[in-house]
């Protein structure tokens, strides 16, 4: 069955990233070898003239800019709940992140009323699993999520960098540390030969940063540097100075430890058979 592209409806295309170069590679394969495999759709619940499409949002991208017309289709008899998830379970590309398991969860959560217990058996997982997820979509503000969407930034880096600082900020409640998050992340996004050890050292500075204002108005800061000094505000011991659940990145990572007392150069006098005392 063929469709035309007016007909489909592509709401659910914001649940996948981009990646620029797969889609150039399935361009050239589409110009030289035409559509191989049709897109999966359901019939629109409001609307039973146009399509839903479950899969194949990057074959449709691909066929627009190639010029076509009309796209090569599979309608499923289902509801459009049970093809998202039915969608996911067959799917055969790499194993997609956390975040966009997160924002697919969200959207059964909020569209279609599911509990954490249900979308627990849905996808075989624990509850825990679920609000893990649901946990990195509300913390993560929607500026760097679209970022992400987009393929200008690693979905691993926002989880691993930028998620923290977003959980200080969200503890904080401090609109400066907003932009800042926002401002690093568009200029790592930006930056082709980022390194993702520095970026972790950059984000966690501005998480420490963001921590150092909010201590400017405790009860334990001393006049002149501004910091707190009490008990509640010092980091753990190998811990990030957000003062999060994350372990410390950067140079700043590594304890200190004891150095061991410097041994002297062996000068013979404790070799058996020297004819020395060797107590």
């Amino acid at each position: 069955m063929q469709l035309e592209f007016h007909q489909l409806d592509r709401r659910w295309e914001h649940l996948r990233v981009r990646q620029p170069l797969r889609q150039r590679r399935l361009m050239a394969s589409l110009a030289e070898s035409g559509q191989q495999t049709p897109i999966v759709v359901v019939v629109c619940a409001e609307n039973r003239e146009r399509y839903l499409v479950i899969d194949g949002h990057k074959r449709i991208a691909a066929l627009q800019q190639l010029g076509r017309d009309t796209v090569e289709v599979t309608v499923w008899a289902m509801s459009e709940a049970e093809a998202l998830l039915l969608e996911r379970s067959l799917r055969l590309s790499p194993q997609e992140s956390a975040l966009e398991q997160g924002w697919l969860l969200t959207e059964m959560e909020q569209r279609f009323s599911y509990t954490l217990e249900e979308l627990g058996r849905r996808f075989d997982r624990s509850t825990t699993w679920v609000s893990r997820r649901l946990g990195l979509v509300e913390v993560l503000p929607e500026a760097i999520q679209q970022q992400v969407r987009e393929g200008k930034l690693a979905a691993q880096l926002a989880m691993k960098y930028l998620v923290p600082v977003a959980r200080v900020q969200a503890s904080l409640q401090h609109a400066a540390s907003r932009a800042t998050l926002c401002r690093l992340a568009g200029r790592h996004a930006r930056s082709s030969r980022a390194r993702p050890r520095r970026a972790g050292t950059v984000f966690e500075d501005a998480a420490a940063g963001a921590v150092r204002q909010s201590c400017a108005s405790c009860p334990g800061a001393r006049p002149g540097d501004g910091r707190c000094h009490s008990a509640s505000c010092r980091p753990a011991a190998g811990r990030s100075p957000a003062r999060d659940d994350w372990p410390a990145t950067g140079p700043r990572a590594t304890r200190d430890r004891k150095r061991a007392p410097r041994v002297r150069a062996d000068d013979g006098t404790h070799r058996k058979g020297t004819g020395r005392a060797t107590c």
